[in-house]
């Protein structure tokens, strides 16, 4: 990075805090800090929906995510126009008629306290988990750019993320996301027409969708009915779909968003602009990874995206065995390009022989490159052990900082600190609100003044960012951030979207009868998770979403009558 990129990124940073920042310099009351005045446009809490699930993690991990699997991820996202039209359609009007703070205050008028302190303290451990996962991911772009600790670059923009949320608030979260969903959009796609322009000169965009198309990359929708594959249509259409419901319904972080509306009215049309909008928009980062793959056909990749891991052979024993597989690496690169470069001919020529033939040949030097990659991770590993060599979340970032021009490069990071902001705000927010309103409130202080109240949802903040901290730390034990944000949630979501299914379409059932449930439904879910990875059973996580969901309306249908009184709905 230069004196423009830095100047770039934080005058664009700067610019949307300072925005923030005046726009709540008159917040004093509880309600304002938690609520908002409720004044918000469609378009912006569509905006604001949107940018609340764009984390860092949308643009760092899926690019990623895309270079090694294709688009299949997108698949994960079929179910979301679905949820957005029932929640508008059943839940919102609720929800608007009790005029609540959070979703979780109207389990206790259906059901009881217990319930709803059960179902906040469930949404509080999840989303607690994630909040430290979207610290973590820009955390990455700092260590790789300033070549920090990793752990010392969490606790630098963590604290900078919790002191903005202090100060200003949901509003604050609110009135900013505007204008970060305009910057990430406009990042991204000046992104995509970079990495075009980047391509070998020879290389047309048509080539290189013939590219990624032969080489699978462009497959996007899989009707195989598969429990143990990880996306495809019927878990998308399902789990998707299941999944979304909760978070979009049930999650705090994004019913605080849309109870900030006008009205009613607003709120659903900015719930059905998120679910309109939203896939494109995955559809173009989940693009941007393949053009990068296509990209790193014709430019050679680097053996180990995380240089820092490469950095450690410096000076010691391995360097000459890492010298060796990097020589064994250059080679086979110039061999798998001459190989990509027949099957463009190929496919300009329309000679299906030509492409099968160097198809199969692609197909070998790739498993013999992901060897000697292999290789490269067991030599990191014996040189630290403590190190974590899946790569897949630095291939953008590499992209980025290698291969863009400078000021764009500034513009980049300023995309994924603005999604960082965002969402790891409205987390924070929404965790302060559900700790006050749900339990300090209601249970434990009552009765306190509004400046009480005020100041607790601002300690309260502070203590949910110093824990997002402790698990940003460990957040590099997961395979795939884009995925490890899924999966936490894939094992609260369902029982929680089970407890309000209950609430909403079971009114015969009373409040012993789903708090039970809710703890036996979640058990299930952690016991099939478990036994997945213990590999007893092949589920993939998108299933425990339907699963937990359907378990806990049949427990609760099943001891109603043994626990229970009957309910007057």
């Amino acid at each position: 990075m230069d004196f423009i990129d830095w100047t770039v990124m934080l005058g664009t940073l700067t610019a949307i805090v300072a925005y923030g920042v005046w726009k709540t310099r008159s917040v004093t009351s509880v309600k304002s800090y938690l609520m908002g005045d409720k004044d918000l446009p469609w378009w912006t809490i569509g905006l604001s929906v949107m940018a609340t699930q764009a984390s860092a993690i949308t643009f760092l991990s899926t690019p990623g995510q895309a270079y090694q699997s294709g688009m299949d991820f997108a698949q994960f996202y079929i179910g979301l126009p679905i949820a957005m039209v029932i929640l508008c359609i059943f839940v919102l009007p609720i929800y608007y008629r009790l005029n609540i703070y959070t979703a979780y205050e109207y389990l206790e008028g259906r059901f009881d306290l217990r319930t709803r302190t059960l179902t906040a303290i469930l949404f509080l451990i999840q989303r607690g988990l994630a909040a430290g996962i979207t610290i973590y991911a820009p955390a990455i772009i700092l260590s790789s750019i300033l070549g920090w600790p990793l752990n010392n670059t969490i606790f630098f923009i963590g604290l900078i993320v919790i002191f903005y949320t202090v100060f200003g608030g949901t509003k604050a979260v609110s009135v900013t996301q505007k204008q970060q969903m305009i910057v990430i959009l406009t990042g991204m796609f000046i992104a995509a027409m970079v990495v075009i322009f980047k391509l070998p000169p020879d290389i047309s965009f048509n080539d290189a969708l013939s590219i990624a198309g032969k080489s699978g990359k462009l497959d996007v929708i899989s009707f195989d009915f598969d429990p143990s594959s990880r996306y495809n249509f019927w878990s998308g259409i399902l789990g998707g779909t299941f999944l979304f419901l909760s978070y979009f319904g049930t999650d705090q972080s994004q019913v605080q968003r849309y109870l900030s509306g006008k009205s009613l009215s607003e709120s659903r049309l900015g719930l059905l602009f998120n679910g309109i909008f939203k896939v494109p928009m995955q559809f173009l980062v989940l693009f941007v990874g393949i053009l990068v793959f296509v990209f790193f056909q014709f430019q050679q990749p680097p053996i180990h995206f995380n240089d820092a891991n490469l950095q450690r052979f410096e000076g010691t024993v391995y360097e000459d065995s890492l010298a060796q597989l990097q020589t064994q690496y250059d080679l086979l690169f110039e061999e798998r390009r001459s190989e990509m470069q027949e099957m463009l001919m190929g496919i300009r020529e329309e000679n299906p022989n030509t492409i099968e033939t160097s198809k199969e040949q692609l197909n070998v030097l790739m498993q013999r490159e992901e060897m000697l990659r292999g290789q490269v991770d067991s030599l990191i590993l014996h040189q630290a052990p403590e190190a974590q060599v899946e790569d897949r979340d630095y291939v953008f970032i590499t992209f980025i900082m290698n291969y863009l021009p400078h000021g764009l490069i500034g513009l980049l990071l300023a995309v994924i600190f603005s999604a960082a902001m965002s969402s790891t705000s409205s987390e924070l927010n929404a965790l302060a609100t559900t700790t006050v309103i749900d339990i300090y409130r209601r249970s434990v202080v009552k009765n306190k003044s509004d400046h009480h109240y005020l100041n607790a949802s601002k300690g309260f903040t502070l203590l949910w960012g110093a824990l997002a901290l402790f698990f940003a730390t460990t957040a590099s034990l997961f395979e795939n951030l884009i995925q490890a944000v899924n999966i936490i949630g894939s094992l609260f979501y369902g029982p929680i979207l089970g407890i309000f299914a209950v609430a909403f379409a079971m009114k015969s059932i009373g409040g012993r009868a789903v708090f039970l449930a809710a703890g036996l439904g979640e058990a299930v879910v952690i016991l099939l998770f478990i036994l997945d990875k213990q590999e007893v059973i092949n589920l993939e996580y998108l299933w425990l979403n339907p699963i937990g969901c359907l378990a806990v309306m049949l427990f609760a249908w099943l001891l109603q009558p043994l626990v229970g009184k009957k309910v007057v709905a």
